[in-house]
């Protein structure tokens, strides 16, 4: 088994290409298959080294690796090859209508009520025609003549697929520039490879139709090559994911503070009736099954994901987010504040709170409670039992209780009305911060 994830470096990593690259990678880890990362870069215009690096560098933040790796754009003296083959064998054909020449013959097709295909009109040309048209200076596109036929196979995912060709126009598989397109390198290359199996989205099912022609022509047996189409996904009403939405590509998600467990946990488990639990991708491959995979589109909703991310980091280790903490950061502050985090970058928040400076915010007409609560202060060292000594010995002197007793000196003292435990977060915070917190609260 051999499987294959084929991103273009024309932007960042989206979710929806995520969830595909995580399934490839969980089947062939599962059944002893290799991986290949495989660069489709032939679009010279909108291709980039600099997304191409951050491509690899977020599938390996979400925790995949690959066995081999290669770019299209080094590889095109081999389609310069198996285009020749076809132009050979008669199925790559060159054409010479403009766009705007297309764009009227799909026009009158419409209007006379027929589908707007391609009327295969370059293959009514003369010899001589071909010869005129090189000689007045144009240069011609290539066509690959799809055979008149159904196309069939049994979907991994969808179940059983069919793809009447004649109901296709012919697909340009090389430009006039000589620039191969991707329905072309990409059979190329899947052939050269060795691809066993084939796992994308929902998107690419005529696609597919399409490149089990072109694998035959090219000399592939179609019964050794497997297919799953992956429903595409939708937001959380229904609708499209569109992949222009910036917030839903890896890079943004990771400097939000999504964790890689609780992303890959929760796209593993997208479309099935699991659910999701955070785990690395090496953690979930022993329960992964393509098997279990729906059908019917499956709904990406961030609040599901911020859910799974909080419990995830609810149960964290110290030792596990270390490296993410803020400098000093230690042991009994992870404790106190990852059951308050929904993201781990607000940690760096909470440590300003116990390590740094806070302006509590005015409070009126609670000076005097205040004052009194800097005079009442427990005396050091601090620890767990400080913070019930202390309101319990106000409650007693002044009578309060419930929230009139506590939230002034959360807000003077963290600057905030909600957050971590109190008990656990005193000592961290200290008596000389405290003191100096509660005096600006009190007004000085």
């Amino acid at each position: 088994m051999k499987l294959r994830f084929a991103p273009s470096p024309t932007g960042f990593l989206h979710v929806g290409n995520a969830r595909a690259a995580l399934v490839n990678w969980l089947l062939a880890r599962q059944r002893g298959g290799r991986v290949l990362l495989r660069l489709d870069d032939t679009d010279t215009e909108r291709s980039r080294a600099e997304y191409a690096e951050a491509l690899e560098e977020d599938l390996r933040w979400l925790g995949l690796d690959w066995d081999e790796q290669f770019r299209q754009s080094d590889r095109l003296p081999l389609y310069q090859a198996a285009a020749e083959r076809l132009k050979q064998a008669g199925r790559l054909y060159p054409c010479f209508e403009s766009e705007e020449e297309l764009r009227y013959k799909r026009e009158q097709q419409l209007r006379q009520k027929r589908p707007p295909i391609y009327d295969r009109g370059a293959l009514r040309m003369t010899p001589e025609q071909y010869e005129r048209a090189l000689a007045n200076g144009k240069v011609p596109y290539w066509r690959f003549l799809l055979e008149t036929r159904e196309v069939t196979w049994q979907d991994g995912v969808l179940g059983p697929r069919r793809v009447k060709l004649p109901s296709l126009s012919d697909p340009v598989l090389v430009r006039a520039d000589g620039t191969p397109l991707y329905t072309f390198t990409s059979v190329v290359d899947d052939l050269e490879s060795g691809i066993t199996h084939i796992l994308r989205g929902e998107d690419h099912v005529t696609n597919t139709g399409v490149q089990i022609d072109l694998w035959q022509a090219l000399g592939g047996d179609p019964a050794r090559l497997a297919f799953a189409h992956l429903p595409l996904l939708t937001d959380a009403d229904g609708g499209p994911l569109s992949k222009r939405l910036g917030s839903l590509s890896l890079r943004q998600l990771r400097r939000d503070g999504i964790e890689p467990a609780a992303l890959a946990g929760y796209l593993a488990a997208l479309g099935t009736a699991q659910d999701p639990v955070a785990g690395m991708p090496r953690d979930l491959v022993a329960g992964f099954r393509l098997e279990a995979i729906s059908k019917s589109p499956a709904r990406f909703d961030i609040g599901q994901l911020l859910a799974l991310n909080r419990r995830h980091l609810h149960g964290a280790s110290f030792e596990s987010v270390r490296a993410q903490l803020p400098a000093g950061a230690d042991e009994a502050f992870w404790q106190a504040i990852r059951g308050n985090l929904d993201l781990l970058s607000e940690a760096r928040a909470w440590f300003e709170v116990a390590r740094g400076s806070v302006v509590p915010p005015p409070q009126p007409g609670e000076e005097a409670y205040l004052r009194d609560a800097l005079a009442a202060l427990p005396p050091a060292p601090w620890d767990a039992t400080s913070w019930g000594a202390w309101t319990a010995a106000l409650k007693a002197a002044t009578g309060r209780k419930g929230k009139a007793l506590f939230l002034p000196l959360r807000l003077a003292l963290t600057g905030e009305d909600h957050g971590p435990e109190m008990a656990a977060l005193l000592p961290l915070i200290g008596p000389e911060r405290a003191a100096q917190r509660l005096r600006i609260a009190a007004g000085g």
